[in-house]
């Protein structure tokens, strides 16, 4: 077994654009290249780590798993090549970060930690709001930069942004629910299971968009604010919801597990980037930060 970090780094473009054609846009590669990397890796590790469907891919079962592994493999790279920037320790100044509740809970702590060791004179202030709060203080320059899922903005006149990480949604699902000794299943499958909802962030009015698009309407028992009651709900076999990978954790509060699954209809990942005021000139601070979350997003399970 010979496996490199190309073919990591293709599969987990292809994982996060859910497209091989994307991915290679992204990489500036052909197509053959990324699907003959996939292939080579599928060969070497003896399973299928993707399925083709109608306007792109969804990743196996396995190909979930291997996909969290491959991003350690990424972070481990990342750290390795940062702890060797010297120069990267002079960098000094305050970045007035905003971020919205899936930002500051699922992603930025733990990497501004890793921030801090290598920029030890950046002082990074986290400022927690809504995204219509966030939207206004971007525009007013209240704060330099924001953490914000990309979908939800609503003046993209005003802002610019850059796309940090995609998280493919997928069907949550008790590790005992009738569903879960299949490995691909469409929502007609789910059209007569309970609901639980999730709205913060305003996941709620995202879901109905984009489940619209595929006229399926969930039997929704449940709507709330908290994450944990989701996970129970769903661990204890009460309900099934759909969520991004990037807010996945496999077991609930009581020790019951929940289960992930691909779903055949194309459901539009949830994209998390950083956004700014439209026209102003990022500082070195900034742009090193938003560099580092950058290289830092590669090795983040969505």
């Amino acid at each position: 077994m010979s496996i490199s970090l190309k073919q990591i780094r293709y599969f987990i473009a292809a994982a996060d654009a859910q497209q091989i054609s994307a991915a290679a846009i992204e990489l500036g590669i052909s197509q053959p290249a990324i699907t003959a990397a996939i292939k080579e890796l599928e060969a070497d590790l003896g399973v299928a780590l993707i399925r083709r469907r109608v306007g792109g891919i969804t990743l196996t079962h396995e190909g979930l798993k291997f996909l969290s592994q491959a991003r350690n493999v990424q972070m481990s790279v990342a750290d390795a090549i940062l702890s060797i920037k010297k120069d990267d320790a002079r960098i000094s100044g305050t970045v007035r970060l905003g971020v919205t509740y899936t930002g500051l809970g699922y992603f930025i702590l733990p990497t501004l930690a890793r921030f801090r060791r290598h920029f030890p004179e950046v002082n990074v202030e986290l400022h927690e709001m809504s995204r219509t709060e966030l939207e206004n203080e971007i525009i007013s320059s209240h704060v330099d930069l924001a953490l914000i899922i990309i979908s939800n903005i609503n003046d993209y006149d005003a802002i610019s942004y850059r796309v940090l990480l995609r998280s493919q949604r997928l069907l949550w699902m008790s590790s005992q629910h009738r569903l879960s000794t299949i490995s691909e299943i469409s929502l007609s499958d789910i059209y007569t299971e309970n609901f639980v909802q999730f709205t913060s962030d305003e996941a709620d009015i995202s879901a109905q968009r984009y489940l619209r698009e595929h006229g399926f309407t969930p039997n929704i028992v449940l709507k709330t604010t908290s994450m944990e009651a989701v996970r129970g709900m769903v661990a204890t076999g009460a309900a099934v919801t759909i969520l991004a990978n990037l807010v996945y954790r496999p077991w609930s509060l009581d020790g019951h597990r929940v289960e992930l699954r691909p779903l055949r209809e194309n459901i539009p990942s949830l994209d998390l980037g950083m956004a700014w005021r439209r026209g102003r000139q990022l500082s070195e601070a900034e742009s090193r930060l938003l560099r580092f979350l950058e290289i830092e997003s590669t090795t983040v399970t969505r």
